[in-house]
Order: C-alpha cells, then sequence, then structure tokens
C-alpha cells in the first residue's frame, strides 16, 4: 500500500491563479532572498549586527504599542504594568543598538538554550512515540537540534560573532529556494495549463 499525497491540480487550487500569473516575480523574490543569504554568509558578523539592529527595532516598536495600548487600560494598576512592560521593552531595544555585540551574546546564549531544551523535548517526544510513529526522525532531529544548542553554547561567547548571521544567512538561502521552486512550480502550472 502506498502512501502518496494527491497532486493539488489547477481546478483544486482556484486560488493560485494570481500566483501563477506572477510567478516571474516570485522567482525574482527567491533570487533576492538567495543573493542576500549569500552576502550574509559573506560577511557573519556584519549580519549578526544586522540581525540584532532587526530585533531591537521590533522590541522599540512592541514597546511602543505596549505604551499606547497602556492608555487605552481602565484601571491605573493594570495602566502602570503595561507602561513598564512597554518602557521595558524601548529601553531594551535601544540597549540593543547601543551595544549590538552584548545584545547578540544574550541572544545566542537564549538561543543555544532553546535549542537544548528543544532537542531533549523532542527526543523525550520520540520515545513516547516509539512504535506508533516514524519516531527515528523525530529523535534524529532532537539529537541534531541538541548537539547544535550544545556547540554554540561550548563556544559562547565567542560563537555570539558568527551564529546569529549563520542562522540568517542560511535561512535567507533556504527561503530563496524554496521562493524558487515555488514560481517555477507555478509558471510550469501555468505552461501545462495553457499548453
Amino acid at each position: 500500500m502506498s502512501s502518496t499525497s494527491p497532486a493539488i491540480t489547477p481546478a483544486a487550487a482556484p486560488g493560485l491563479e494570481p500566483l501563477r500569473a506572477k510567478c516571474g516575480w516570485i522567482i525574482a523574490l527567491g533570487v533576492i532572498y538567495s543573493i542576500a543569504g549569500f552576502i550574509a554568509l559573506g560577511s557573519v558578523m556584519m549580519a549578526t549586527v544586522a540581525s540584532v539592529y532587526f530585533v531591537g527595532i521590533m522590541m522599540i516598536v512592541a514597546g511602543v504599542a505596549e505604551v499606547i495600548n497602556a492608555f487605552q487600560v481602565k484601571t491605573w494598576g493594570r495602566f502602570f504594568v503595561w507602561l513598564l512592560l512597554g518602557a521595558l521593552y524601548i529601553v531594551a531595544g535601544f540597549a540593543a543598538f547601543e551595544n549590538p555585540l552584548l545584545a547578540a551574546a544574550l541572544l545566542t546564549l537564549v538561543l543555544a538554550f532553546a535549542l537544548i531544551v528543544s532537542g531533549v523535548t523532542r527526543i523525550v517526544l520520540a520515545f513516547g512515540m516509539k512504535g506508533t510513529a516514524p519516531w527515528l526522525w523525530v529523535a534524529l532531529s532532537g539529537v541534531i537540534t541538541l548537539i547544535l544548542g550544545c556547540m554554540i553554547l561550548a563556544r559562547w561567547p565567542v560563537s555570539s560573532l558568527y551564529v546569529l548571521g549563520l542562522f540568517l544567512g542560511i535561512d535567507l538561502i533556504m527561503a530563496g529556494a524554496s521562493w524558487i521552486g515555488i514560481g517555477f512550480g507555478l509558471r510550469r502550472e501555468a505552461a501545462a495549463r495553457t499548453g
């Protein structure tokens, strides 16, 4: 017995029609992502700093939103909690701009611990699934994630200079490759529909 997934036919996916018309732009987006990823890999320290700046911007935006939300709250106790939370986000965002290498070190440390916890959780989950599902793949994923987290932690704080930039570069390349694949798939499907 085979477990193949059904192919998406043009009739089954009418929502893809606008995307089919823009497949060239989707491919171009994928190429831009891939180029940006290779640039990030070429200068992982600069990509790390860019990642920290992005996190800093997001923290400032979130902090401003929290402060605005504080003024929507009707009780004084909650008002001050929301206001304090927003102020802390804003301060942390500006701190990331003030000392991006320290922020990168802290983010890398958090990432290492998150990977370790995630890896251990996947391994435990895999052994709980033993005999009912493809548990070996879940266990392998957990072991790889655990090893990656331990490797980052073992080289910390030096790893904070390159890990975030390396992950950003790899993520951009993978996202670019997936957009290129989607674009060519849509182009191929559009050609099959017309020809």
